[in-house]
């Protein structure tokens, strides 16, 4: 649980004692503040929650933007040995077939 979340549930109850308390003594500009404060601290909550799931996909996609990158530098290292192998078979076979024109 993040800060807003705590601040939004703390907002719900400081409403909620508030609403009570105007219900109490019939003070309906009491029981709207209390109503209004709920809200706020829900509205408060539920941004705490979805900054929490953001931050979750945020770290998802780090991780596999580094998996990508570690299998595409494998990729790039095994297509450079195959290349340098080729390149040495090629130059063998050209040595070779200089040798065997040799007079």
């Amino acid at each position: 649980m993040n800060k807003d979340e705590l601040e939004g549930k703390a907002k719900e109850a400081q409403g909620g004692l508030k609403e009570s308390l105007g219900n109490l003594t019939g003070n309906e500009q009491l029981q709207a503040e209390g109503k209004a404060d709920k809200v706020e601290g829900k509205a408060q909550g539920l941004l705490g929650k979805a900054g929490e799931k953001l931050h979750e996909a945020a770290e998802h996609v780090k991780e596999a933007a580094q998996q990508a990158g570690d299998k595409a530098k494998e990729a790039a290292q095994q297509a450079g040995d195959k290349a340098k192998e080729a390149a040495q078979q090629a130059g063998d076979k050209a040595k070779e077939a200089r040798e065997e024109h040799r007079p």
